[in-house]
């Protein structure tokens, strides 16, 4: 077989996925935000054995992945491959006056999504955390530099003093959506980068902010 017989195969199997009402709705959910299989559960109001098969269809399709949780082991969050992203339609209910990043110690990843975020919308944005750090992550201020956001004069700070009527909160670490009893918020499952404090570890994770960023930006513009 052929590359282009493989993809016309792959193609093939993933719009037989999509010929589901239920695999749609669950496409649709996590073209918003990750989720575990429970908060699907609870959204979809659908038995376990059944959301399961409709999961194990999506994954073997290249369509929907999963990822352990940083924060409880126990759990997973399922996201979109970017395969899927086109099929899955969520623009918020409400009007947004304000995003707001929120990961555990606004040290790197809400501090990062907030300086991607102000270069993709016009949509205001801000930026804190569940338990502040001290202080940024190096590596998180060597990748802005690397990529043109200012974050030299961020301090780490609480999002609970900053929240605000018209915010959409976004999650981007699992501790903090873990934390947060907010059925209104979205999450985005991103690993920490200053677990490996690696250069590769921090531009693997701008790379992602910048396209779940600029995904949203254009379904808050639609």
């Amino acid at each position: 077989m052929n590359v282009r017989e493989q993809d016309l195969e792959q193609r093939a199997a993933q719009h037989a996925a999509l010929g589901d009402v239920a695999r749609l709705a669950i496409v649709d959910l996590l073209a918003a935000s990750d989720a575990s299989p429970s908060e699907l559960r609870a959204a979809l109001g659908v038995a376990a054995p059944l959301l399961a098969h409709h999961l194990r269809v999506l994954e073997q399709a290249g369509l929907v992945a999963r990822r352990r949780s940083d924060g409880d082991g126990r759990r997973s969050y399922l996201h979109l491959e970017p395969s899927a992203a086109p099929h899955g339609s969520a623009a918020p209910q409400r009007p947004v006056s304000r995003v707001l990043f929120v990961c555990t110690g606004n040290s790197s990843r809400s501090p990062l999504a907030a300086g991607v975020w102000a270069e993709v919308s016009d949509v205001r944005s801000e930026s804190g955390g569940t338990r502040p750090a001290k202080a940024i992550a190096p590596g998180a201020l060597a990748v802005a530099a690397r990529h043109g956001l200012d974050l030299g004069h961020h301090v780490p700070r609480s999002f609970r003093g900053l929240v605000a009527d018209g915010d959409l909160v976004v999650t981007v670490c699992d501790r903090a959506h873990e934390a947060i009893d907010d059925g209104d918020a979205l999450h985005w499952s991103l690993p920490n980068p200053s677990r490996l404090g690696t250069p590769e570890a921090y531009e693997d994770t701008y790379a992602e902010l910048r396209s779940r960023a600029t995904a949203l930006a254009e379904r808050l513009a639609a």
